[in-house]
């Protein structure tokens, strides 16, 4: 499949629940998600997170590239209750196998095979709080549900044990270290600790992550 072709494929999506809502991002996002990464910063260190309008218009913009060639599905997190725009996240890394004719493990041409929930930050007050884990319950039905992927990855830099310590509550396994795997946000070669879910591990999962927001 053509990259051309691919990019009708990843059609942008609103998916809403009680806490948080994540909207396809836009340029128009971009004053917006700079006031949310105006707070403190202490946790953004193995994360893009930019500092100044022209480089959160081209953080935006990057993602907005990824999105037109099938690769990514950026979003803006959004507070359901105030409208309040509170940070970004996004499938990439999408991807689209080449299957034999009939074959029972494609779901179809239109949609993905595996796909990686990742770069994702929020503002210092909504940390801690449902709004992340109700956004990756949004993006995991949305994923193995409607898309019936056979695996989503979440990959994070192998220094980062808050972040590592998150994806593991989510209910995903550690796959292991991929050594200098890709660059890091504070400018050298980052090895990346990788996790993922499967879609059979995925009932249970979901039962879990609708029990924390229920608690």
């Amino acid at each position: 499949m053509l990259a051309t072709e691919r990019a009708t494929l990843v059609q942008p999506v609103v998916l809403e629940g009680r806490h948080v809502r994540l909207e396809p991002l836009g340029v128009d996002h971009a004053r917006d998600l700079l006031a949310a990464a105006s707070g403190p910063r202490q946790t953004y260190g193995f994360t893009t997170v930019p500092a100044d309008e022209p480089s959160m218009v081209g953080y935006i913009e990057v993602a907005l590239r990824d999105q037109e060639a099938g690769r990514a599905l950026p979003f803006a997190t959004v507070l359901t209750a105030t409208g309040r725009v509170v940070g970004s996240t996004r499938f990439g890394n999408i991807e689209f196998w080449p299957w034999p004719a009939g074959n029972v493990n494609q779901r179809g041409r239109d949609v993905p095979d595996v796909a990686e929930i990742g770069w994702t930050w929020l503002a210092a007050d909504v940390q801690r709080t449902p709004v992340n884990t109700e956004a990756k319950l949004l993006m995991l039905s949305y994923a193995f549900e409607t898309w019936r992927v056979h695996r989503v990855s979440f990959m994070t830099d192998a220094r980062n044990e808050r972040s590592r310590r998150a994806i593991l509550r989510l209910g995903a396994r550690f796959d292991g270290i991929l050594r200098a795997a890709r660059p890091a946000s504070d400018g050298g070669i980052r090895d990346t600790a990788a996790f993922s879910i499967l879609e059979n591990e995925w009932p249970e999962v979901k039962t879990q992550l609708q029990s924390r927001l229920n608690q």
